[in-house]
């Protein structure tokens, strides 16, 4: 069966889908051989493709982590999630490995890839301008306007996470950087930060069960995050003035208490004007990788893009 093929590669796993009017009809997931290099991850991604596809697809998607030159689909920033990442012409070898022409494949950041998936068909589906906002293993993110991913001069636009955020100041961030919002919004921010208030979590999961559970340096930690994340959502609110803001990643199930940090933080950060504007939960789950990615891939098999 031929269609649009779209791929969602992470650092953990690695997911392959056939999709069809914003519907997944056929998946593939793998463990993703993370630190085994660019050969055998782009191995993995060329076998899921042809599984789910039964041979070549009329197009193929793929989000990844890092930063993605949006011309060459060629990954020009990476952190050590995947060994050797940065510098891999993801695009043009998986044409190779697939048979495919480079022009009916699209290489894109996965958030971008969530974010597109989300205003298409998703929680944002109906508005014109809507800004994704993933809070997950890191924090990151994207504009989508009129349909397209907004990715800026170099790539990286959306790369929410990585804005001053005055709760984090003098934290290390995974970028190199200090003083991050992802250092405390983040999923490892949060655990980070649970740690230092003196509570033993492996991450951000435990951190939103025990304070739900009662413990007060739990929920010292979790409303910090809370409120740096809705802080900083109130000022993209003032820059972007979007219709929507979905909240995605796996912070989102942190609970009632984490939500309601979250928005007050942003209606008291907000210029009036926009304190009102909705922010709501994703609703498309796991799937919001592969079929944003088949999405971008829908429009590279027509001769357009998806992205600027």
């Amino acid at each position: 069966m031929r269609g649009l093929v779209g791929v969602d590669l992470g650092g953990t796993k690695t997911a392959a889908a056939l999709v069809e009017d914003g519907g997944v009809l056929r998946r593939a997931l793998a463990p993703t051989p993370a630190q085994d290099g660019p050969d055998a991850v782009l191995a993995l991604v060329a076998r899921l493709v042809s599984e789910v596809a039964d041979g070549a697809p009329y197009g193929l998607g793929v989000g990844t982590a890092g930063v993605v030159d949006p011309a060459t689909g060629t990954v020009t920033t990476a952190t050590d999630h995947l060994r050797g990442w940065a510098g891999t012409p993801v695009r043009d070898r998986l044409a190779g490995l697939l048979g495919l022409a480079p022009d009916t494949v699209v290489v894109a950041n996965d958030a971008h890839a969530h974010a597109l998936a989300e205003a298409r068909v998703g929680a944002g589906r109906g508005h014109r301008t809507v800004l994704v906002v993933a809070a997950g293993t890191g924090v990151g993110g994207a504009l989508v306007e009129g349909g397209r991913v907004l990715v800026g001069a170099h790539g990286a636009g959306g790369h929410l996470g990585h804005v001053p955020s005055a709760a984090a100041a003098g934290l290390p961030c995974r970028c190199g950087r200090t003083g991050h919002l992802e250092a405390v919004a983040s999923g490892e921010g949060l655990a980070a930060l649970a740690s230092r208030y003196g509570v033993t979590v492996r991450d951000g999961r435990e951190v939103a069960a025990l304070a739900a559970s009662g413990d007060r340096q739990a929920g010292r930690a979790l409303d910090t995050a809370a409120a740096a994340l809705g802080e900083a959502v109130g000022g993209w609110l003032g820059a972007l003035d979007p219709d929507v803001v979905v909240l995605t990643g796996g912070m989102t199930g942190a609970g009632e208490r984490w939500w309601r940090g979250v928005r007050d933080a942003a209606a008291r950060t907000a210029l009036p004007v926009a304190a009102s504007t909705p922010l709501v939960p994703a609703l498309l789950g796991s799937d919001s990788g592969v079929v944003g990615a088949a999405l971008l891939s829908e429009r590279a098999a027509s001769g357009s893009v998806a992205v600027r």
